[in-house]
């Protein structure tokens, strides 16, 4: 399966989603390559990145189930194919 880099950026304005958040996250732990954090206090919401290794496919997915989550933004940043 060929896999692709990607950044997905997600913005989380509804602190209730926080926990669906996580386990979505979770049952992708093989696709994760790291991820980062930020609270955002001043505005009430937490900006996270999620670095990604996986198939189209799968980051797809993800980012679509992510996005579904009441007051939560998701959106992907892919790396350039290489055309070796």
């Amino acid at each position: 399966m060929e896999t692709r880099a990607a950044v997905l950026a997600v913005i989380v304005r509804d602190s209730a989603s926080v926990s669906a958040l996580n386990s979505l996250l979770h049952q992708y732990e093989d696709c994760i390559i790291g991820r980062m954090g930020i609270p955002c206090r001043q505005r009430g919401i937490r900006i996270i990145s999620v670095a990604l290794d996986a198939s189209a496919d799968q980051i797809s997915a993800l980012s679509g189930k992510i996005g579904r989550l009441p007051g939560v933004t998701a959106k992907t940043v892919y790396a350039p194919e290489d055309k070796t």
